[in-house]
């Protein structure tokens, strides 16, 4: 087989950059989930004696400013995070699914209403909504998966309802509707096919933007309070000693951009 026939040959199974995703996403959710198993200890307890000091078996990291244990931390900071982005993604797939396809499938009143709903949270930045929502509850989960499901949601329920208005009108639904199949029978045979991948991808990116931006609102003090530990909040903590302890720093910068590239080629690839 020549050069030519293996390129113009058709791919098999998943995309190399799809499979790195996976790849890192799972290394990092096993130091999430394992972390704790594999090196047992306190992601709040100080020994200010070890401040900034080098790795040990105890702290395979080192030690923060306040000689906490950055490996636990980290490991704590990883579950954190990724919860709350996936809750708020889950919710805000959710509604977005729910009124998108509602708006489709109703149009009338009901779609200009949603849609001029859905237009007014998208003119004012996401980050705002969050810290608006923030204010109201800081320093709180609760409060980052309200903002960040009020952020979201727009994006998924715009993806659904365009692509629901495409399928409702295509030929195969309205022989379906001939032949007397109800709304649930469309959906799941005709509408979910269609929308689930874009719908996942979607949410891969919705995630990895959740974290972002809790990581974002973490490094300049809005979020999460301290001493919980979280990617952004750990970052700022331990900035002003760079110098003294570089790899401390880099431990979550590490941590938090193999995260997000792993999201980002899980969304990204698409099979040719």
């Amino acid at each position: 087989m020549t050069a030519l026939d293996i390129r113009d040959a058709p791919r098999a199974g998943l995309p190399w950059s799809r499979i790195i995703g996976v790849g890192l996403v799972l290394m990092v959710a096993g130091l999430a989930a394992l972390g704790s198993l594999v090196v047992p200890g306190d992601p709040f307890a100080q020994s200010l004696v070890k401040a900034l000091s080098g790795p040990e078996p105890a702290a395979p990291l080192g030690y923060d400013h306040l000689g906490r244990s950055i490996y636990h931390r980290l490991v704590h900071a990883l579950r954190l995070s990724p919860l709350i982005a996936l809750a708020a993604v889950a919710t805000a797939g959710a509604a977005g699914l729910i009124l998108g396809t509602l708006a489709a499938a109703r149009g009338g009143w009901i779609d200009r209403v949603l849609v001029m709903l859905a237009d007014a949270l998208l003119a004012l930045p996401g980050l705002l909504l969050v810290l608006i929502v923030l204010a109201m509850m800081p320093g709180t989960a609760v409060g980052f998966w309200a903002g960040l499901s009020l952020v979201l949601w727009v994006e998924f329920f715009r993806l659904t309802r365009a692509a629901t208005r495409e399928t409702l009108a295509s030929p195969a639904v309205q022989a379906s509707r001939l032949l007397g199949f109800g709304p649930t029978y469309v959906f799941r045979i005709h509408v979910w096919p269609e929308i689930a991948p874009m719908m996942l991808t979607a949410a891969a990116f919705g995630t990895a933007t959740a974290i972002m931006a809790i990581a974002a609102l973490g490094f300049v003090y809005v979020g999460m309070r301290a001493p919980t530990p979280e990617l952004g909040l750990m970052m700022v903590e331990l900035l002003p000693y760079w110098r003294e302890a570089p790899t401390a720093l880099l431990s979550p910068v590490i941590a938090t951009f193999v995260l997000l590239l792993g999201l980002t080629l899980l969304a990204g690839s698409r099979e040719q």
